[in-house]
């Protein structure tokens, strides 16, 4: 985490904002629950997350019109600049991290920790 721990600090960013933002950009606008599964989060964890991303104008939030105890979540244009002047820096270090492990090992790795994400009642 060490190369993205730096990437981020020019952005001031934590990681877990980062994989917020990340997932709204790649998947568009989406329902809390969905972005938590996918950034891999607790609910509670994205509600403080959501919260700052929210002050700092790089998300927005809507209320579900149907179901008032929803929430969608969407990348605002300032959101969406940070994750493209990152989006060079980022691609290097996956390719220096693939580089390390070999191809084969750099997705062995992905599978293993997408098994470690899921519920254990799958």
């Amino acid at each position: 985490m060490t190369p993205i721990r730096r990437m981020l600090a020019e952005s001031g960013l934590t990681e877990q904002q980062w994989r917020v933002l990340r997932v709204l950009s790649e998947y568009g606008p989406q329902d809390a629950t969905e972005v938590s599964e996918r950034a891999c989060l607790l609910l509670p964890s994205l509600t403080r997350i959501v919260r700052t991303l929210t002050e700092k104008g790089l998300i927005t939030r809507q209320q579900d019109k149907s179901d008032r105890r929803r929430q969608t979540l969407e990348i605002t244009l300032a959101g969406r600049k940070i994750i493209d002047e990152n989006y060079q820096q980022a691609v290097s270090i996956v390719g220096d991290f693939k580089a390390r492990l070999g191809a084969e090992n750099y997705e062995l790795l992905l599978d293993l920790l997408g098994a470690l994400s899921s519920p254990l009642d799958k």
